[in-house]
């Protein structure tokens, strides 16, 4: 027989299934010899009251062994012989996508711009070390996309997407840990990631697929109307309908696909800093104890949102227990982003703090003086290119404050709100080193003075949140893609060239690993309706 259960049990109690089992067992009056096994499939932390509790849902299998895995398993058929799909981008979407396009019956050639994940590291450590950013291989380009070596969070509320559960089990079929199917706010971690992601590139190598790194789609093949292929920097020409997973930060993409009259709009961003507190300040103030979280509980999260002048302001890409990284894509830029290590033992913890930012607000003169006097190319703010445009001249201007290297400008958090400078820094996880600057005066007005009004808010409603003990760093301006690559909502294809799927975060149809793994798959399965409507 098997039953499950939902518990409410403290910290210590959750930590040890044999525990778990003698609790379950004398709540429940259950005679422990006939609990054969116990499943955790489901697991949060109640920090709302002082007494922290972990909820738990339980399945206990009585008088019986469990007949199945704890993950389900995909079948990948081999398709060496079978018609072929180009996939452009190696991130999550393009890697989904072309998983599914082989459960489908049809041979992926993807093609990553970038460096497999292993190599990439070396780009990436020379970031901090050298200050120089490969514009080919770097925190988004290269296998995996951007989120290989930026934590590795599985967590989102797109459910009526498509199926969440299908992803996290695929990567659990590749190596990951199965506490992703289990935990609230999965997580995979930095450190463990890459590993599963060349797992998943193995599948599709073993099966007959291709994967060619390096190689960057340089422009689509398009034939009255309808895409053929690519063509490549190599110089090669890949033949089929195509899924575009190129990322959000491939700004020669969305250049290309308007000089090509290849229809793309401006869309909605937010903009703003990571913030950086001491970990142990942030468990103190969110497990409501001195102590911080003690043994048995994890890193603290936190999640602020309000409302400033008409905009959202809220944190983003929470990362406890973990850093602040140089995630630029090409010189004359500093963008920042965080990441953590499975474990999430680090001595701070970060998250992006952002303003949203729509496309009409890029007639704000605060916004509109920034990238008059940091773009290099004239600007019209009714572009689809607009807000690409506004990222770039942000971007550089922060580059400049950081003395034209990759040392970010940064600022103590309760000095910003003062508007004063901050004569000296607290340290950070930020490897290649911050400069005191003054975010408040150059920062557009639009963003820094609906931040510092946010901040006083979050401050409101957490005691000790708005500290001098945290630091600002900018800027963090490249929370989802700014344009949109438009699509048929049920062919998926592009709205008036066939054979063209836009996927993933890249086209403006997503926002994270999971959400990214579902769209690729809804891209795979689009592409393959239409070869099948075309036999």
């Amino acid at each position: 027989m098997i039953q499950e259960f939902q518990l409410r049990v403290s910290p210590d109690k959750s930590v040890n299934e044999d525990v778990v089992k003698e609790y379950v067992s004398r709540e429940k009056g259950i005679d422990i010899r006939t609990i054969k096994a116990l499943r955790i499939l489901k697991r949060s932390i109640d920090a709302r009251q002082r007494t922290i509790f972990i909820n738990l849902t339980v399945r206990l299998y009585i008088n019986e062994q469990p007949k199945d895995d704890e993950y389900a398993h995909t079948i990948y058929p081999d398709v060496h012989n079978k018609q072929q799909a180009i996939v452009v981008g190696a991130g999550p979407g393009g890697l989904f996508a072309a998983l599914r396009l082989i459960e489908l019956g049809i041979k992926p050639i993807v093609v990553e711009r970038g460096k497999n994940v292993r190599e990439r590291k070396n780009d990436i450590a020379n970031i901090s070390r050298e200050h120089k950013v490969d514009s080919e291989s770097n925190y988004s380009f290269g296998e995996g996309g951007a989120g290989a070596y930026s934590d590795g969070k599985l967590y989102t509320r797109s459910k009526k997407r498509g199926n969440v559960d299908k992803i996290l089990n695929v990567f659990c079929q590749h190596g990951a840990n199965t506490n992703i199917l289990v935990d609230a706010h999965p997580h995979i971690g930095t450190d463990k990631l890459p590993r599963v992601i060349e797992e998943m590139r193995n599948t599709i190598l073993n099966v007959g697929g291709e994967v060619h790194f390096q190689t960057r789609m340089d422009s689509l093949i398009i034939e009255n109307g309808t895409v053929k292929g690519i063509e490549t920097n190599n110089g090669e020409r890949f033949m089929g309908p195509v899924i575009l997973a190129t990322g959000h930060s491939a700004r020669d993409v969305y250049r290309w696909l308007h000089d090509n009259n290849v229809d793309i709009e401006a869309k909605g961003i937010a903009v703003g800093v990571r913030l950086e507190h001491p970990s142990m300040l942030i468990d103190q103030i969110q497990y409501h104890n001195r102590n911080g979280r003690g043994k048995y509980l994890p890193a603290a999260e936190y999640s602020f949102v309000t409302q400033v002048d008409g905009r959202g302001v809220y944190s983003f890409c929470m990362c406890p227990g973990g850093v602040v990284v140089p995630a630029a894509s090409g010189s004359h830029q500093i963008v920042v982003n965080g990441m953590s290590p499975s474990h999430r033992n680090g001595k701070w913890s970060n998250s992006g703090m952002v303003v949203e930012i729509r496309p009409e607000d890029l007639n704000d003169d605060s916004i509109k003086e920034i990238i008059s006097h940091n773009s290099e190319e004239e600007f019209d703010s009714e572009s689809p290119l607009a807000m690409m445009y506004f990222q770039e001249a942000l971007e550089r201007a922060c580059w400049i404050q950081g003395n034209m290297r990759q040392t970010a400008p940064a600022q103590r958090m309760l000095d910003f709100t003062k508007k004063k400078l901050s004569y000296d820094l607290p340290p950070s996880s930020y490897s290649p080193g911050l400069v005191s600057s003054p975010l408040h005066f150059w920062m557009p007005k639009f963003i820094s003075e609906r931040l510092s009004k946010g901040f006083i808010q979050f401050g409101k409603m957490s005691n000790g949140f708005l500290t001098n003990d945290a630091v600002m760093i900018g800027v963090e301006s490249r929370t989802s893609s700014p344009v949109r690559i438009l699509r048929d909502n049920e062919t998926l294809q592009h709205i008036k060239i066939t054979g063209l799927f836009p996927c993933g975060e890249g086209a403006g149809y997503a926002g994270g690993i999971v959400s990214a793994g579902i769209d690729g798959e809804r891209c795979a399965e689009a592409l393959a309706d239409y070869l099948g409507n075309k036999q």
